[in-house]
């Protein structure tokens, strides 16, 4: 059986270029997409290759970006525009194959496998769509060709931008073995960290390893890095129809001002679990558990989780939860600074589960429909349509 064929198509600088298409004097200068400092979004969400040069990086706060170029030119960010590219840059995939995973909004996995009749190799597809972004969207593309997953997404990252890179089975030992053990995917910088303090620094330092030796250290992991180091990745292309369900549905958000006392708090989780909510309606889930996320005005963060007695999806019961959580969990040495929900133990709404004779079950099928009519109308007249009168 002959070998898959598999790209990893990463749209390049993808928020920096979609702003520079727009704007095309930016990409003369070193410039960056940025949160908004004025509410305290302020890091680096993307940059052009000039300010690469820089030795600027994602996550790096606005600051810090600075001090390294203070000719940093910075915009803030147009999601719209953005999700608008990302679905253009899809069509194209889907007109090679139906077999398309989507890894983030500007990174995808083919399997044109069975294309190559009609297309040509994988190598072929891989410089037309190169072209074809080009020419029909007006952004580049860097695409990884290769036998796997895992070796066709580090491929498409060696030649940035505008590149496209073939790995082999005859050359991927050369091509891949020396290069640093974080270009493999999956390598976080735990994984990094604790590789490094086994002397493991290249990829092919771990093919070079016993693999008991990783498992001892690592687990499951450290047998999933030897196979993917050694060209062993089966994993398969899925689509989105395919792919495995959400284990949380959470939100989050950093304030404008520190948040300075529990009614503040309380609005912000109802507004969150809102939005949670119809996610979980969405995906025909309900939340057996709940997560905080609390981030003070140190910027020190605590988590906390808790069970519930009774899955449920409604954005109240969301809120009181989470809110209970924060009560017990939070003694307001300092302000907040941001905080987040997150809906865990999730579960199909078909599955059964244990009545409660204390828990008025009309009243929530009630407050079910209030909620599944006012995703309704805010998905046709906006998100400000319907606002509870505890927000207002």
């Amino acid at each position: 059986m002959s070998d898959r064929e598999i790209l990893h198509c990463d749209l390049d600088n993808f928020f920096a270029s979609v702003e520079t298409f727009y704007r095309p004097e930016l990409g003369k200068v070193p410039m960056a997409v940025c949160g908004s400092e004025e509410e305290r979004h302020g890091i680096v969400l993307a940059k052009n290759q000039l300010a690469k040069q820089y030795g600027i990086k994602t996550a790096q706060a606005i600051w810090q970006a600075k001090q390294l170029c203070p000719s940093l030119v910075t915009v803030e960010p147009h999601y719209d525009r953005y999700v608008d590219f990302s679905r253009r840059a899809r069509a194209i995939y889907d007109s090679y194959t139906d077999m398309v995973e989507p890894f983030g909004i500007d990174e995808c996995w083919l399997d044109v496998t069975g294309s190559g009749l009609i297309f040509g190799s994988g190598e072929d597809i891989a410089r037309q769509i190169n072209r074809r972004i080009k020419e029909e969207i007006g952004i580049t593309v860097s695409v990884g060709v290769s036998f796997n997953k895992c070796f066709s997404k580090l491929g498409s990252d060696l030649n940035k931008p505008d590149g496209v890179t073939v790995i082999t089975r005859e050359n991927f030992k050369d091509t891949v073995w020396g290069l640093p053990v974080q270009s493999l995917l999956w390598v976080g910088k735990s994984t990094l960290a604790t590789l490094e303090r086994m002397g493991i620094y290249t990829i092919g330092d771990i093919c070079r390893t016993r693999l008991s030796a990783l498992e001892a250290v690592l687990g499951k992991n450290g047998k999933s890095l030897y196979a993917n180091a050694m060209g062993m990745d089966s994993s398969p292309v899925l689509r989105e129809s395919e792919m495995p369900p959400a284990k949380s549905i959470g939100r989050s958000v950093t304030g404008s001002a520190d948040l300075k006392s529990d009614l503040e708090v309380f609005r912000v989780l109802l507004s969150l679990s809102e939005e949670v909510s119809e996610k979980l309606r969405s995906c025909s889930l309900l939340a057996g558990g709940i997560q905080i996320h609390i981030r003070d005005s140190m910027l020190v963060t605590v988590e906390r989780s808790i069970k519930l007695e009774r899955p449920t999806r409604l954005a109240k019961e969301l809120a009181n939860e989470g809110f209970r959580l924060f009560k017990s969990n939070w003694q307001w040495h300092r302000q907040v600074r941001s905080i987040g929900i997150r809906a865990t133990r999730l579960e199909c709404d078909s599955s059964d589960f244990q009545l409660q004779f204390d828990y008025d079950y009309a009243k929530a099928l009630r407050e079910e429909r209030i909620e599944q009519s006012v995703d309704s109308l805010r998905k046709r007249y906006g998100s400000q349509a319907v606002v509870r009168a505890a927000l207002l």
